[in-house]
């Protein structure tokens, strides 16, 4: 897949979908409405028990007929980022402008494809572009909007938080190419590790503050948006520090096996990291004075602080 001769950019939009029935049309009809038109759509069913595999050949033979490809990889289910891996692996083998990670739940605005098109670079440097969304209930009322960044994206800030919602990431090719030739750790989420990948090799980070995509908060999402900092806190409060301080030791872990992902200057953080994590309490607190190594809010950076030295 290479960009048309116009040079409008040639879009892979990946669909992990499990038992998607509920909201699932409701994408896809919102996929056909893009006001970018040149895109192909990459899905994979990771085992489903109720009718989304007939819903998504049905528009295969419908609405998306010439522009789906069903993807087989491994059968069965793997679980969402395993299979979001899959999809942009073999994306990626047909070399797309712009590759968009898109959830069965939610509804993307028409503009959404095009805002991150216009935005990512061609220029050989992995990219990776994400935006803020429209909360919204199962029924598509309005809740408010995802909280504005109050600090810039970045690494090693990438390792203490994910700031990029999967539903709204859209990676350029040399992002695609990159992250498609990484293995994650098991316990990472795909968004995240895209994340992680693109700035951690020195990639641009493009934030867009306008809405995208209508984020659909109901009973079954993988991760949701708690509304507001306040009860972010209490819910990361409520997870406590073993999940969090697990899957910090994984990305540190999982970055430092692939240094051809790495710029001189994040795996000179990640080995002070290193240290911070397998050393006693002085070493922690080096890593710590780490430039950058902050969260959005200096209350959740200071609760982060907290985890990582008892931990």
């Amino acid at each position: 897949m290479t960009a048309s001769a116009d040079s409008r950019p040639r879009v892979a939009i990946l669909l992990s979908t499990f038992d998607g029935v509920p909201f699932l049309q409701e994408q896809l009809d919102s996929l056909v409405d893009q006001s970018l038109r040149d895109w192909t759509l990459y899905w994979r069913d990771d085992g489903s028990t109720d009718g989304t595999v007939a819903v998504m050949q049905a528009f295969m033979a419908g609405a998306g007929a010439g522009r789906c490809v069903a993807v087989a990889g491994v059968p069965g289910r793997v679980g969402p980022s395993a299979s979001f891996m899959s999809l942009l692996r073999a994306a990626a083998a047909d070399d797309p402008d712009v590759a968009a990670f898109a959830d069965q739940d939610d509804v993307w605005l028409p503009e959404k494809l095009a805002r991150g098109a216009a935005a990512l670079p061609q220029d050989g440097r992995a990219a990776l572009y994400c935006t803020r969304q429209v909360l919204v209930d199962q029924d598509l009322r309005r809740i408010g909007e995802s909280a504005a960044l109050r600090q810039a994206p970045g690494f090693p800030a990438a390792l203490t938080q994910n700031i990029a919602t999967g539903c709204t990431v859209q990676l350029n090719r040399a992002a695609v190419r990159l992250i498609a030739g990484s293995e994650p750790p098991a316990s990472s989420l795909h968004d995240w590790w895209s994340y992680l990948v693109v700035a951690a090799s020195g990639g641009r980070l493009i934030v867009d503050a306008t809405p995208t995509v209508l984020y659909r908060q109901h009973g079954r999402n993988l991760v949701g948006a708690p509304p507001g900092m306040r009860r972010r806190a209490i819910a990361a409060l409520r997870r406590g520090p073993a999940l969090f301080m697990q899957v910090l030791r994984a990305h540190v872990d999982g970055l430092r096996a692939q240094p051809h992902l790495l710029s001189p200057e994040a795996a000179a953080a990640l080995e002070v990291l290193h240290r911070g994590l397998h050393g006693r309490l002085r070493q922690r607190a080096a890593a710590l004075r780490l430039i950058g190594l902050t969260r959005q809010t200096w209350q959740e950076t200071l609760l982060f602080r907290w985890w990582f030295l008892i931990g």
